[in-house]
């Protein structure tokens, strides 16, 4: 003879589980959609890559065709118009066209520019110990900027560097 306890377990666990399959989904469209909307503010601003790969394409919709192809997340890009899912946005060359909205993610990043490396200082200042020279290119967080000097992480490489040599920090 089984006991009371036995009996209320499975009814337990399964009610548990029907809970579960109902919370978990929307957990998920919350997430999804703080990400969205937490791009819907003033332009212009700055955004970066979150995917492998994304399509830019020379209009706001799927039916228009693909400029380029960006496989580089993380890549800072500048917002400069909003339009339903879309966004207007310009990259680091110059190029311009619209990319879905939810595979850009509000992160601030920059990329390094001009010519020759750059140097990347333990403290803001060009008098403070260099720690790495960076090659224009390389892509990394950005975490603060401030008088002309940015706190800058490339793959775990992280110092000071000119703002001037990064694209992404400031305003846009």
């Amino acid at each position: 003879m089984r006991s009371l306890l036995e009996v209320q377990a499975p009814a337990r666990l399964i009610e548990a589980m029907r809970f579960i399959r109902f919370i978990l989904p929307l957990c998920v469209l919350t997430m999804l959609g703080a990400s969205a909307s937490a791009q819907d503010r003033e332009v212009p601003y700055w955004a970066s890559i979150r995917a492998d790969e994304i399509n830019m394409r020379v209009g706001p919709s799927e039916s228009y065709p693909i400029a380029w192809v960006y496989h580089r997340p993380g890549l800072p890009l500048k917002v400069l118009r909003i339009k339903e899912g879309w966004r207007l946005v310009e990259d680091p060359d110059g190029a311009s066209g619209w990319m879905v909205a939810r595979f850009l993610s509000a992160d601030r990043t920059a990329i390094v520019i001009g010519k020759g490396v750059a140097d990347m200082r333990n403290e803001p200042g060009d008098g403070a110990k260099l720690l790495w020279r960076v090659e224009p290119g390389v892509v990394g967080r950005l975490v603060s900027c401030n008088d002309g000097w940015c706190r800058f992480d490339a793959a775990g490489r992280a110092g000071w560097m000119r703002q001037a040599r990064l694209w992404g920090a400031g305003e846009p």
